[in-house]
Parts: structure tokens; C-alpha cells; sequence
């Protein structure tokens, strides 16, 4: 079974990494990649959100399944346009992918199918963002309605600041705000059949304590000591198999990852955020516990078979990803700064139970390994629980050099016990 990855991120050398280790898969292809997914994939160049020279290149290479990562290519519609190809793909059409594409649709959709989530306004003026401020009060959640890589959120205490924030978006979802500790689920879809992931919880703020500004993710564990029994069966019920079943009906059979991020608050489980793909730095911990060869997977989400798929087996003991960042990063980050101390092949770099997944990262002129991109690094620890997988993960991040990088220190410290 040959493979083509589309994307260049972290998430995407979760995904090379765990194609590589299926033992059905004989090649793997990334594109356009980075230096570490190039240790493990065949490396090309392409334009991801291109969907002709996407699906070009997957006939090229007489691949078997394309996989896309990141949101942008599925908005664009790269998926449809591989699949007219006659090439397997796993991610949603066009359509079915604006349920992260745009906020507001994916807030019709919910209320549709029932779907239990905060109550929200789509605003486009002044007068409509002020006047849905005033309605919910603080603390003002102020979404942007496009895609804006993970950043477009503000959650604030300040009026002004979240005006100014819709504003600057243009067009907006402004809603309630959702007390409660988040979880991020990710559930398999083949159009009609939906199976989950483990569950895990990333880290959005840039600093200890949730402090700063929102990022694309600063860090991930799994499992979740603390989640309440029986919340995936909740969440694949309640949710994901309505919001499944709603797409459906208005002739968008949703193939790929649904991710739903989710606040626990008092009443259960509330939607925060759909997202169209696997989540980033989720998937770098959920893939590593996953036993279940990914590619067949993934190829039976794609063709539609994943009902007749045997159950998914799940390793034991824990994972948690520590994500190193830019100088200034979400801001402006820094690029260029060179890298070192990181063990070839990803790993390990802080002993036994660790390894490193490329997100941001480009080689020089001279071929020095430097920073491209906001998030440079995931560090992975593994480990018989979360305070050991947490513990191998800090470990293995000491070795590693960066000039003006920085990472948050408490990764998974409440779930660790310690």
C-alpha cells in the first residue's frame, strides 16, 4: 500500500510516522513535508492547496490513498479533486469541510441535528458585535469565521478588546462562553459509520497557567485520568453521530476526521469547535497510543468499508507532547534561528520512551536544521502513566537548543498528579 501525506506540520509527521510503522504500508509520500517527515516519507513539492497538481502528483506516484492534514487544503477542495481522480482520499469534500471553514455553518449545522452547544450571533457590523457583547457578557468569546490557523479566537475580559477583535474579522461568531475543562475527541468517518479516537487535551495559551495569547496548541496529553466514564460513548451519541447523520441528509457525507472540541461544563458535554481534520498537537499523542495499523484505517474511511473495520486497539500507558516555539510566537515568530541537539531519526533524545516530530522546521543554504515556523518542535514522552510520559517528554526537551524558543512547563502537570 503506497501513501501520500499532504501537509507539512507536525500533525503531518504523526501521520508519516504512524503509516510507516504499519506494516502494510510500503511507501509513504509527503508533500510538500519538512526535514523530519523527509527521514521517513519521500519528499516532494507542491503546492498543498492546489487540488489538480495534488491529485497530479498522487497519479504520479500511483499511490493507493491521499491523506490530507491541514484545514486549508480541504476548504480548497483538494479532496474533491483527488477524488475525481479516482485516488482514495481521507478528508471531507469541499462542502462538508466548511464545518471548520466557516463558524457560522457549522453552528447551523449543530442547531439542526440538535447538537448541544453554546448559543451564538453571526455579526458583520459594529452595531450587531457590540449589541451580541452586550447579550452574553463577559468572559466575550469573539471567533472569526474563516480559517485562521488555529488563532482566530479571542477570549477576553475586555470589551473593547473583543470589539476591536470582530473588527478586525470582519464577519464573526460571538457566543456564550463555556465553563468547564476542554477535551478534544476525534471521531473516524467513512460518510455513514463514525468511530472514535482515545480522547486527549491540549494546551491553547502560549504560557504556564493558560496565561497569554491563543496559539495553534502548545502541548497535548493522553488519556484523560480525570474524564468521566462513559464520555466517548456521550459524545459519539449526543454529537458526532448526529452531526454526521445531518451532513448526510443535506447530501454532504462527511469522509475523514471530525474533530469536536468540547467544554465538560455542569450540563455535559458542549461543542466548542468543529475542525475538519485531526488536531494539532492531539494527534501527535493519540496516534502514538493507537495499536491499530493506521493506513488500512484510513483506506477504509476513504472507500467506505470502515463498518466492516475491526475494532481499533489502543496501547496502554500514556503520551504527552511538549511543543517548542519560536522566539515570539503567535505573534510575528522568529524564523532562521538554528536548531540543535536533536538525535537523527527523531529520537530518542531524552533516553528511552521519546522522540521528536518536526513542525516548523527548514534546512539552510548551508544545510543547518532552523526554525520555520510559529510551533518548531513537538517533544513526545512516553511512559506507563501521564507523570512518566510527562517526565520523559521534559526530559528529552533539555537536550534540545533553539535561540529565543520557548515552551510552556506545565504540560499535563495537574493530570500527573504532581
Amino acid at each position: 500500500m503506497r501513501v501520500l501525506v499532504i501537509g507539512s506540520g507536525g500533525r503531518e509527521h504523526a501521520l508519516c510516522r504512524a503509516l510507516r510503522l504499519d506494516p502494510a504500508v510500503t511507501e509513504v509520500h509527503c508533500a510538500p513535508g519538512n526535514p523530519g517527515m523527509a527521514e521517513i516519507a519521500e519528499q516532494h513539492q507542491v503546492v498543498a492547496t492546489d487540488g489538480a497538481a495534488v491529485a497530479e502528483l498522487a497519479g504520479r506516484l500511483n499511490v493507493d490513498l491521499v491523506v490530507i492534514g491541514p484545514e486549508a487544503p480541504l476548504v480548497a477542495g483538494v479532496a474533491d479533486a483527488v477524488r475525481s481522480a479516482g485516488i482514495p482520499c481521507f478528508g471531507p469534500a469541499r462542502e462538508a469541510a466548511a464545518i471548520e471553514g466557516s463558524k457560522a455553518f457549522a453552528k447551523d449545522v449543530m442547531l439542526a441535528a440538535g447538537v448541544p452547544t453554546a448559543r451564538a450571533f453571526t455579526c458583520v457590523t459594529d452595531e450587531e458585535a457590540a449589541t451580541a457583547l452586550d447579550e452574553f457578557g463577559p468572559p466575550y468569546v469573539v471567533k472569526d469565521d474563516g480559517l485562521a490557523a488555529g488563532k482566530g479566537v479571542v477570549v477576553t475580559d475586555d470589551r473593547d478588546e473583543a470589539l476591536a477583535h470582530a473588527r478586525a474579522c470582519g464577519r464573526v461568531v460571538i457566543e456564550e462562553y463555556l465553563d468547564g475543562p476542554e477535551v478534544s475527541l476525534f471521531a473516524l468517518c467513512d460518510g455513514a459509520t463514525a468511530v472514535p479516537l482515545q480522547p486527549a487535551q491540549d494546551f491553547k495559551r502560549a504560557h504556564d497557567g493558560d496565561k497569554g495569547p491563543n496559539t495553534g496548541g502548545m502541548g497535548a496529553y493522553t488519556p484523560l485520568p480525570w474524564a468521566p466514564d462513559g464520555l466517548t460513548d456521550q459524545v459519539m451519541a449526543e454529537i458526532v453521530l448526529p452531526t454526521v447523520a445531518e451532513l448526510a441528509g443535506r447530501g454532504m457525507p462527511y469522509t475523514g476526521v471530525l474533530y469536536a472540541g468540547l467544554a465538560l461544563t455542569e450540563a455535559g458535554p458542549r461543542v466548542i469547535e468543529f475542525n475538519a481534520r485531526f488536531g494539532d498537537p492531539e494527534t501527535q499523542v493519540v496516534l502514538d497510543r493507537l495499536e491499530t495499523p493506521l493506513g488500512g484505517l484510513l483506506l477504509a474511511c476513504a472507500t467506505g468499508d470502515l463498518a466492516a473495520h475491526e475494532p481499533l486497539r489502543w496501547r496502554g500507558g500514556a503520551a504527552v507532547t511538549v511543543v517548542l516555539a519560536a522566539e515570539n510566537y503567535p505573534a510575528d515568530p522568529v524564523k532562521g534561528d538554528e536548531i540543535t541537539g536533536l538525535p537523527p531519526g527523531g529520537g530518542p533524545a531524552g533516553g528511552a520512551g521519546t522522540y521528536v516530530l518536526h513542525a516548523g522546521t527548514s534546512r539552510d543554504e548551508s544545510g543547518r536544521l532552523v526554525s520555520n515556523g510559529g510551533r518548531v518542535l513537538n517533544v513526545i514522552g512516553t511512559g506507563t502513566d501521564v507523570a512518566e510520559a510527562r517526565a520523559h517528554a521534559y526530559k528529552a526537551l533539555e537536550q534540545i537548543s533553539m535561540r529565543g524558543s520557548h515552551h510552556r512547563s506545565d504540560i499535563a502537570l495537574h493530570a500527573s498528579g504532581v
